[in-house]
């Protein structure tokens, strides 16, 4: 047993600071759980309609108030998720199309051929 296991041991109290194992402890049996008799459905009811009306329940201002901040950012996040994919999309087009005009993606041949015209 290295030195981490016996501080963790000893931490745990499985064994004692001069090393040796601590004495066993009786324990006891579990105890019997007696089983709890079911809750007839109206009594269900009546304690669901008793715990609804602890709730704090909002006003009709703040759930008008939430429900317009929740749909203003829905907007405002959709609208920046188009953004970007408008902005990749064509950055993605400018990279890979030959025809386009300044583009990266100009084939061989043609990188070929505008090498040759300047020597």
């Amino acid at each position: 047993m290295n030195r981490e296991q016996k501080r963790a041991a000893q931490k745990g109290g499985q064994v004692n600071p001069d090393g040796s194992q601590t004495a066993v402890r009786d324990r006891k049996a579990p105890t019997q759980h007696l089983k709890s008799e079911r809750t007839k459905p109206m009594q269900f009811l009546r304690e669901v309609r008793a715990e609804l009306k602890k709730v704090a329940w909002p006003t009709r201002d703040e759930v008008r108030r939430y429900s317009i901040i929740v749909l203003a950012a829905l907007i405002v996040f959709t609208a920046f998720v188009f953004g970007i994919d408008f902005l990749f999309e064509r950055l993605f087009r400018f990279i890979t199309d030959p025809a386009a005009e300044g583009a990266v993606g100009a084939t061989v041949s043609q990188l070929s051929a505008l090498a040759k015209s300047h020597y």
